[in-house]
C-alpha cells in the first residue's frame, strides 16, 4: 500500500526572503512546504489530498490575503488560515478571525507561535478529513436501503413494534422483520439505539422522522 502524502503547509507571500525564512523555520521542524509568490499561483496548485494549513500574507499585489480567504471561502474551501502581517491593522485582523482564520500573527513573531498555529491547523484539517470521510461512508451506507426500507426505519427508530408497523404498510408482520433484518445489515448497526445514533450522526435525521 501506497503511504498517504504527509501534511503539507502552504505560504503565499509576495516576499521571497519572508518565503525563503518561513520555509526554512518549518522545513527544519519536519514539515513539507510549498511556497508561492501570490494568491492567483497558489489557487493554480493542484494541492494533494493530504491534511494541510495556508500561511497568508495580508497585503500582497493582486489579490490580498483577505480577498483570497473569501475566495476560498466561497468555494466551501476550509483550509486553515494562518494570517502573517507586518502592518498593525487590528481591524481587518478582527475581520480575517471572525470569518475563520485559526490564527493573526503580526511580523516579527516568535518563531514557536508560528510553529504551535501550524500544528494546530494540520490538526485540524485532519480531524475535519476524518469527520467528512466517515459520513461520506455513512451516507452511503444509508443510500443501501431500498424505498420500502428507509419507510419501515421510519417507523422502527420510533419505538414502533414489528407488527404495528405491519399494519400502517400493509406487509406482514414476518416482512417487516426481514426488512429490519436487512436495514440493520446495510447500515453495519448493532442495536436500535445503534441505529438511532448513525442516523444522527449521518445528519439525515429529519428525512426519516
Amino acid at each position: 500500500m501506497m503511504k498517504p502524502p504527509k501534511p503539507c503547509v502552504f505560504i503565499v507571500d509576495d516576499d521571497p526572503s519572508m518565503r525563503e525564512a518561513l520555509s526554512s523555520l518549518l522545513r527544519s521542524a519536519g514539515r513539507s512546504v510549498q511556497t508561492f509568490e501570490s494568491a492567483s499561483s497558489f489557487l493554480e496548485y493542484r494541492r494533494p489530498d493530504c491534511p494541510c494549513c495556508l500561511i497568508l500574507d495580508m497585503r500582497m499585489p493582486g489579490m490580498s490575503g483577505p480577498e483570497l480567504q473569501q475566495h476560498l471561502l466561497a468555494m466551501s474551501d476550509l483550509i486553515p488560515i494562518i494570517f502573517i502581517s507586518a502592518h498593525g491593522d487590528i481591524p481587518s485582523a478582527v475581520r480575517a478571525v471572525k470569518a475563520g482564520a485559526l490564527e493573526f500573527l503580526p511580523k516579527p513573531f516568535q518563531e514557536q507561535a508560528l510553529l504551535d498555529a501550524v500544528a494546530q491547523g494540520l490538526a485540524m484539517d485532519a480531524q475535519r478529513r476524518s469527520s467528512d470521510e466517515f459520513h461520506m461512508g455513512l451516507q452511503a451506507r444509508f443510500e443501501r436501503l431500498t424505498a420500502r426500507e428507509h419507510e419501515v426505519m421510519n417507523f422502527a427508530v420510533k419505538g414502533m413494534l414489528n407488527k404495528q408497523i405491519g399494519a400502517l404498510l400493509g406487509i406482514a408482520e414476518v416482512t417487516v422483520k426481514v426488512h429490519r433484518h436487512n436495514i440493520m445489515q446495510k447500515i453495519e448497526a448493532k442495536s436500535l439505539p445503534d441505529l438511532i445514533q448513525l442516523i444522527s450522526d449521518s445528519k439525515i435525521y429529519r428525512s426519516v422522522k
